[in-house]
């Protein structure tokens, strides 16, 4: 947002409500801003670059002796410019090739020395007395562009006195426009996100005035409830139809005849550009201005031209609804768009003429040879506006304004306004009644603000902030800029004014009376607290010793974003309908929440080994998300998991022994051991439902328990090759993803020493039916061994090979003992392995080879 402090200080003094805004300088009121009010982007001096632009008057215009296309002119400065070359007359000589220049028109000059404005601020360019076509040239006369006003370059500025401005021949431009030393103050529009009435110079010059602890008062004319102009002669019949009353609470428009479209007077070009706006033409001006200066948009049609697209009506019609199927619409910036099916949309009573609250159309727009108009001042959805800004990417000054939220009990003043403005100003006549399509609530039209009144207590406030403000410390900052407060005793009834749409709770009043009274003055006090160690955070915890363990056993850790292209999630065999998906999504890429992490790590598989990475294994601790589990308050609950992948090139895995399944065991075999955990693998017999495990192929997965809980924490296995084939995975890989809670960290750990004897290793290998299961054999011969070692016994056992023929299995496992007590015997031990073996026999039908 762009201020003007010279605009708000005319602005100030029109309507008598207040003076200077800076009455300390530019900086004291920036840093007045800077910690009461919100960001300042950047200030800049902007008068300085017409200081030496002086207002002369064309006394001669002759052509050229030696060009067709241009002209000697003799200009009056009331010989207050120094230094140039005059006539006996006093006058100075400038060539001119303007077509629009003649005798007796008021211009703006500049002289030798100056400094054309448009390029102030880019590679500035000194004028400087030259000789063209054998005559001497004294500077310019400048064309609106080379003021910088507007992009106009077919013809110098003439200056034509108006209401408002009586320039005289011989004052400096910059003095006569209200340009001298003036600042332009660029506010950042995120910090008045909630404050819609700060995007007009009536809520900017309010809030500059309440900062600085002096009273405010509104125009009368901007007020709930205005006196409208009458209609002089109802001969423009109009008619409004509001289909959409949810989305558009209020719809006012009138129409008006005979108005004079020119361009504007040059103060209205000077404040809309220096608010960033380019000037078109005296009717659409007065319709930016007034958003400017209230923060409400306007809109101006040509009122015969949309009469002219229904044909065989009397009359205009106004329409509000959604667009029809298939249906464009070419803007006023020359862009054709087909609307979303949920947008505002303005029309006639046959096609479209513009994208409510965005833009207008074309087909109905102010111009040059316009006599009748249509004035429409609305009040649109933000969120809706929001949407169709962001779909056809038109970020216009409405949109900037609307998706901020305007109250509707502002239009009827700002129709009224501008109404009146054009009737003096532009010679047109109120041809129509006002229509005023009115969705508002009842009782907030009655009571004068969107919101109830709020009931707080100065100890309520104080309490909040810190500080000791009086009951009527508090009604004096906010009385200055509007509020209607009444007091009793220490109690405060608060009533906002109508513009403002924030005001609905205590702490709205705790803000307002803090950021007024200026946060600067808080107390600067670091708060009590006991230096009493805070408990640790376990998850974190955990986080922390997953990330060291495994990137010590050799994996490496990858973040990758929280959401994924819904193309991935088809890839991998996941139902995009159980994930949440996002309606906004920043990219096509992140579209969906996902349901768990191994898509995430599959997808960075391939990229891997195509840059040279041969064999490695990545992991991720992150979150995931479904729309089966939900929390009381119906929030998505969040699941903090752990997935790990491991790849080999087909090169690299002809070099190893063994499947993918048990490399990816080994890393999840080693996590249980360095937290203390027991996990138990249980193979799959069908595919599970669940999300997370359809990448898995069940044949070669198993469930991971966490014991002796028994529960399942999460799946380990290979990946389908359909999986593998679309994401281009070798055939060696394999991962797990289980569930990062504390429940992984053995709570109590029971202490061996260890033996003093060593220990004695033995292998033992069994032959089992081909049906029978690794783990089962393993899981029998485990129990076995912890029953007979008891407490003399320190034992281990861990695999060595497996061998599989069509009709029996080879399972090789070393045996590792020692006692507490002695050195063992090989008997002793063989003993051991053939109790274990009879065990594993009766259970499994397994042999001792």
């Amino acid at each position: 947002m762009k201020v003007s402090l010279n605009t708000i200080k005319f602005v100030n003094q029109h309507y008598g409500s207040a003076g200077d805004p800076a009455p300390e300088g530019v900086d004291a009121l920036v840093h007045a801003i800077g910690t009461r009010l919100g960001a300042v982007e950047e200030v800049v001096p902007f008068g300085q670059q017409f200081e030496k632009v002086i207002i002369v008057k064309v006394v001669s215009c002759e052509k050229h002796p030696n060009a067709d296309k241009l002209h000697l002119c003799k200009v009056d400065d009331d010989s207050k410019t120094s230094d140039v070359a005059r006539d006996e007359n006093g006058h100075v000589q400038v060539v001119c090739g303007a077509p629009n220049v003649h005798a007796g028109m008021i211009a703006a000059w500049l002289p030798p020395g100056a400094t054309v404005p448009s390029t102030a601020d880019k590679d500035p360019f000194v004028l400087e007395a030259r000789d063209i076509r054998g005559q001497t040239s004294n500077g310019m006369l400048a064309s609106p562009k080379e003021l910088g006003i507007s992009d106009k370059h077919d013809g110098i500025l003439e200056i034509v006195a108006d209401s408002n401005e009586h320039p005289q021949v011989g004052t400096s431009f910059a003095e006569s426009y209200h340009l001298s030393g003036d600042t332009i103050i660029d506010l950042e529009n995120k910090m008045f996100t909630h404050r819609p009435d700060c995007f007009g110079f009536l809520g900017v010059a309010r809030e500059l005035e309440g900062i600085q602890h002096r009273p405010y008062k509104s125009p009368e004319w901007y007020t709930q409830n205005p006196i409208f102009p009458g209609v002089e002669a109802e001969e423009l019949k109009l008619q409004v139809k509001n289909e959409l009353p949810e989305l558009v609470p209020r719809f006012t428009a009138v129409a008006m005849r005979d108005v004079q479209v020119h361009d504007s007077p040059l103060w209205l070009q000077l404040d809309l550009m220096k608010a960033g706006i380019r000037p078109i033409n005296n009717i659409v001006d007065y319709t930016n201005f007034f958003m400017l200066e209230t923060g409400q948009p306007l809109h101006a049609y040509d009122y015969d031209k949309v009469k002219a697209l229904d044909v065989g009506v009397d009359h205009a019609t106004l329409t509000v609804r959604h667009p029809q199927p298939d249906e464009k619409l070419k803007l006023l910036n020359g862009k054709e768009v087909q609307p979303r099916a949920e947008a505002i949309m303005i029309a006639t009573a046959s096609r479209a003429i513009g994208v409510g609250g965005v833009m207008g159309g074309g087909e109905t727009e102010v111009d040059e040879h316009t006599k009748n108009i249509i004035i429409e001042c609305a009040n649109f959805d933000m969120y809706s506006i929001r949407r169709s800004a962001m779909q056809h990417g038109l970020f216009t000054d409405a949109v900037t304004r609307f998706t901020k939220g305007q109250s509707p009990l502002q239009n009827l003043a700002v129709l009224a306004k501008i109404t009146d403005e054009i009737k003096l100003y532009a010679g047109g006549r109120v041809a129509s009644p006002v229509i005023d399509d009115n969705h508002v609530p009842q009782e907030v039209q009655e009571r004068g603000s969107i919101h109830a009144p709020v009931q707080v207590t100065a100890q309520f406030i104080n309490a909040r902030l810190g500080l000791k403000l009086s009951a009527q410390d508090i009604v004096t900052l906010l009385t200055n800029v509007e509020f209607d407060v009444q007091v009793n005793g220490d109690e405060l009834t608060v009533k906002a004014p109508f513009w403002r749409t924030d005001i609905e709770i205590p702490e709205d009043i705790v803000e307002e009376a803090g950021r007024l009274h200026g946060y600067e003055h808080l107390p600067v006090e670091l708060p009590k607290r006991t230096i009493r160690p805070v408990k640790r955070d376990e998850l974190f915890d955990l986080k922390a010793r997953l990330r060291s363990i495994l990137s010590n056993a050799g994996a490496n850790e990858v973040l990758t974003y929280n959401f994924v292209h819904g193309d991935l999630l088809d890839k991998v065999g996941q139902d995009k309908a159980q994930a949440f998906c996002l309606n906004n999504a920043l990219s096509p890429d992140l579209q969906y929440y996902r349901l768990g992490l191994t898509p995430s790590l599959l997808e960075k598989v391939h990229p891997n080994l195509k840059a040279g990475h041969d064999e490695y294994a990545i992991f991720e601790i992150n979150k995931a998300h479904n729309k089966q589990s939900m929390t009381d308050e119906g929030v998505p609950k969040e699941f903090n998991n752990l997935a790990l992948v491991i790849a080999a090139s087909d090169k690299a895995a002809a070099k190893k022994a063994g499947a993918p399944y048990y490399a990816a065991r080994k890393y999840l075999d080693v996590l249980a051991a360095k937290l203390g955990a027991t996990f138990r693998y249980e193979p799959l017999t069908e595919e599970p439902p669940y999300q997370p495990a359809k990448p898995y192929d069940y044949r070669r997965s198993a469930r991971v328990y966490l014991m002796p809980e028994n529960v399942v924490i999460g799946l380990i296995g290979e990946f389908r090759p359909e999986v593998r084939r679309v994401l281009k995975l070798p055939a060696f890989t394999a991962g797990f993803e289980i569930g990062a809670s504390t429940k992984l960290v053995a709570q109590t750990r029971a202490y061996r020493p260890l033996s003093r004897y060593p220990s004695v290793q033995q292998d033992i290998s069994l032959r089992v039916p081909a049906d029978a299961t690794y783990q089962a054999v393993l899981d029998k011969l485990q129990a076995g061994l912890t029953e007979l070692a008891a407490d003399h016994l320190q034992a281990d056992i861990t695999p060595l090979d497996i061998y599989q023929k069509d009709d029996h299995k080879h399972l090789t496992f070393r045996l590792s003992v020692a006692h507490y007590q002695k050195t063992m015997k090989a008997a002793e031990v063989n003993d051991l392995l053939d109790t274990l073996a009879t065990l594993a026999k009766d259970a499994l039908g397994a042999e001792r080879i």
